[in-house]
C-alpha cells in the first residue's frame, strides 16, 4: 500500500470517519446491504512447496499466506494465515474460501480476492464478517526461477507480499 494511501486511510480514521470501501472490479465487488466494518493492511510472505501434479511435473504450489496485519496508523492488529484465517487481536476470527478472483494490475502481484466467510471464533472486530476483499497487492508470486524438480520435492520458498484486507458484515 502506498504512504499515500496509509496517510488518507490515517486521517479518516483520526477524523473520525469510515476508511471508504476500495474501488475494486466488478467481480470482487461485495453484495448489497453490507458495509465495510474492518480495515487492515498485512506484509509477510506466501509459502509454497515444490510438489508433482497430477501429470508429475514438479511446480511451486501454494501453501499458505504468514502475515502481520496492522491498523491505518501501522499498529499491529492482528495475524493472517493458511486456511485462509485472519485472527484478530481482540481473539476475533474470520476463516474464509475464495468465491471470485482478478489479475493485479502489478506484474509480481498475487491476484485480489473476493472470499466469502465459512467460520467464526470469538467476539469482537471480526465476529460478523461475511465477506472479504484482498486488494492492492504487491509480491507474493511463486519463484520464477525452476529449482523445483524431484530433487527439491517438498522444499519451501517464502515470497514477500503485502495487500490490504476489506472486511465486511451485513448493513444495519
Amino acid at each position: 500500500m502506498s504512504i499515500f494511501l496509509m496517510s488518507v486511510a490515517g486521517f479518516l480514521l483520526a477524523a473520525g470517519l469510515q476508511t471508504p470501501p476500495p474501488e475494486v472490479p466488478s467481480a470482487l465487488k461485495v453484495s448489497a446491504g453490507e458495509k465495510l466494518v474492518f480495515w487492515a493492511h498485512a506484509t509477510g510472505s506466501q509459502i509454497y512447496v515444490c510438489q508433482a501434479g497430477a501429470d508429475q511435473k514438479f511446480s511451486w504450489v501454494l501453501k499458505g499466506p504468514e502475515a502481520e496485519l496492522f491498523d491505518a496508523k501501522g499498529l499491529p492488529i492482528g495475524h493472517h494465515s493458511a486456511g485462509p484465517m485472519w485472527k484478530h487481536n481482540d481473539g476475533s476470527q474470520v476463516t474464509g474460501k475464495m468465491v471470485a478472483r482478478q489479475d493485479a494490475s502489478e506484474p509480481d502481484a498475487i491476484p485480489w480476492l473476493l472470499l466469502q466467510a465459512t467460520g467464526h471464533t470469538g467476539s469482537g472486530a471480526l465476529s460478523s464478517v461475511t465477506t472479504i476483499q484482498r486488494v492492492h497487492t504487491m509480491g507474493g508470486q511463486p519463484p520464477t526461477i525452476s529449482g523445483c524438480d524431484q530433487s527439491s520435492q517438498g522444499k519451501e520458498v517464502k515470497s514477500q507480499y503485502s495487500a490490504d484486507y476489506y472486511f465486511y458484515a451485513p448493513g444495519k
